[in-house]
């Protein structure tokens, strides 16, 4: 297992009623209502803040990135992640699919810095092996 040397961060919630609960960060600024996938319980699921999550901590990886290849990462980057929730004889599980948009960026320099943020993101590195996942330069 992969030891950190420094802690940069620490998330800190506190979620009660699991699926159907609520989530609360320790300084206050996510208080969401949590409901389970396909419900109308008026809140969201845990699917969905993975994909957000995911999706942000893949566009900062992008950025690092493109400073290392000293080119400008478009403003208007976009990632597009789905998360899908599923069983198969083991419980449930997760697939990814990411859909990286990089207007203005010729199609190997785009490329380039989708697979370098795919290798950087804390996000990849924790599903890496783990589940399936899709990344393509939309």
């Amino acid at each position: 297992m992969t030891q950190l040397d420094k802690v940069l961060y620490t998330a800190k919630t506190h979620t009660t009623g699991g699926r159907d609960g609520a989530s609360r960060s320790s300084d206050g600024i996510l208080d969401i209502k949590l409901s389970s996938p396909g419900t109308n319980g008026g809140g969201t699921n845990p699917e969905q803040l993975f994909a957000a999550g995911w999706s942000a901590c893949f566009i900062g990886a992008m950025g690092v990135a493109a400073k290392e290849l000293k080119v400008a990462l478009p403003k208007d980057v976009a990632v597009d992640t789905e998360v899908d929730l599923g069983t198969n004889e083991g419980g449930y599980l997760l697939q990814a699919r990411l859909n990286v948009s990089l207007p203005g960026l010729d199609r190997e320099t785009a490329q380039k810095l989708v697979d370098t943020g795919h290798k950087y993101c804390p996000y990849s590195k924790a599903t890496r092996n783990n589940i399936n996942v899709v990344v393509r330069l939309a």
